[in-house]
C-alpha cells in the first residue's frame, strides 16, 4: 500500500468520523428517522467515494500518457482527443440515476417530518384558534374584519371601493348590471357549482332578454316582465335562488358568496381563483357582511 493510498484512507476516515460526530452532537434520531438515516448514509458514501476517486485519478495522472485519435479542431495549437467516456463516470451516472428513481418513487419518506407539513399544521392550529375566538363576533367586528380581508384579497381586481375598476371586474356597489345579465342569458353560466347545474344559453332573446336584463339589474322592482318566467323556474319568482339551489339575483347572500369563494368565477379580466383554502368560515362570513354593505 503506497503513501497516497494511506493518506486517502486516513482522509476518508477523518471525514466519516467528523460526520458522525456532528450528527451525534445534534441529538437526532438516526435509527428511527429514515430522513436522517438516508442523509448520514449519503454523507458517509460521499466521504468514501471522494477518497477513492481522488486516489484513482491522482495515480492515473502520474502514469497515464495522452493517447487516442486527435480531433481536427484545435485551439491555439491545443487539440482534443476523441476518447470514449471513462467507464467510471458512466457507471457513476447510471448509479446516481437509478438511486434518484428509487428515492423519488419509493425511498422518499413521505410520512416523516417536513417543514411544509409543520407549517400547514401551524396554520390549521391558528385557524382553529381564530375560529374559536371569533365564532360569535358581532356585526361591527365582522364588518371591520371583512373590510380588511377585502382590501388584501379582493381590491386588486374589484377596487378599494368595490366599484370594479370601471368595468374591469364585478361592481359590488351596483349588485349586477344589465350587460352582465344579458351576457349570462346569451352565453349561459356554469361555474359556481349550484345544485341545479348549468344555466343553458339562449333562455330568452331579443326584446324578452332585454326586458329581463332591465328588470334584474333594476333590483327586481316594479312590474315583472312575462319573460322572467324562463328564469323563475330556477331562481324563484322572487329571484332569491330557490333556497340556495341556484344563484340569488337580488342580494349577495351567504350561499352565493360561498359558491363564488369555493369555485371562483369567470370575469371580464379573467377567471377569479377559488379562495376556499385561503380564508376560514368566519372570514368568509365577515367578507359577505362587508360586500353586502357595499351594495346597500
Amino acid at each position: 500500500m503506497n503513501a497516497l493510498m494511506i493518506k486517502a484512507l486516513a482522509f476518508a476516515a477523518i471525514l466519516m468520523i467528523a460526520t458522525i460526530y456532528v450528527v451525534m452532537s445534534l441529538d437526532i434520531d438516526i435509527v428511527g428517522d429514515s430522513v436522517n438515516a438516508i442523509t448520514i448514509g449519503g454523507a458517509l458514501a460521499i466521504a468514501v467515494i471522494t477518497s477513492a476517486v481522488s486516489v484513482k485519478y491522482i495515480n492515473q495522472m502520474k502514469t497515464d500518457t495522452a493517447s487516442g485519435e486527435l480531433a481536427e479542431e484545435n485551439w491555439d495549437g491545443i487539440g482534443e482527443y476523441k476518447n470514449e467516456l471513462p467507464s467510471g463516470w458512466a457507471y457513476t451516472f447510471l448509479a446516481v440515476f437509478i438511486w434518484s428513481m428509487w428515492y423519488g418513487m419509493f425511498g422518499y419518506p413521505i410520512n416523516t417530518y417536513s417543514q411544509i407539513g409543520e407549517y400547514n399544521e401551524e396554520v390549521l392550529a391558528y385557524n382553529a384558534k381564530f375560529e374559536a375566538i371569533h365564532k360569535n363576533a358581532d356585526a361591527a367586528t365582522l364588518l371591520g374584519m371583512g373590510e380588511s380581508i377585502y382590501l388584501v384579497q379582493c381590491s386588486q381586481c374589484h377596487g378599494n371601493t368595490g366599484d370594479g375598476l370601471d368595468g374591469r371586474a364585478h361592481d359590488f356597489t351596483s349588485r349586477i348590471t344589465k350587460e352582465q345579465v344579458l351576457e349570462a342569458i346569451n352565453n349561459g353560466a356554469d361555474s359556481l357549482g349550484y345544485a341545479m347545474g348549468a344555466m343553458p344559453a339562449g333562455m330568452a332573446s331579443g326584446a324578452d332578454a332585454e326586458a329581463i336584463a332591465i328588470y334584474v339589474a333594476g333590483g327586481m322592482k316594479g312590474k315583472q316582465p312575462a319573460s322572467f318566467a324562463a328564469c323563475s323556474s330556477c331562481h324563484g319568482v322572487d329571484g332569491k335562488g330557490n333556497g340556495g339551489m341556484s344563484p340569488n339575483l337580488v342580494a349577495y347572500d351567504d350561499v352565493l358568496m360561498n359558491h363564488v369563494i369555493k369555485n371562483g368565477k369567470k370575469g371580464s379580466i379573467g377567471k377569479m381563483p377559488a379562495f376556499k383554502t385561503l380564508i376560514t368560515p368566519v372570514q368568509e362570513k365577515a367578507l359577505t357582511v362587508y360586500i353586502q354593505s357595499l351594495s346597500n
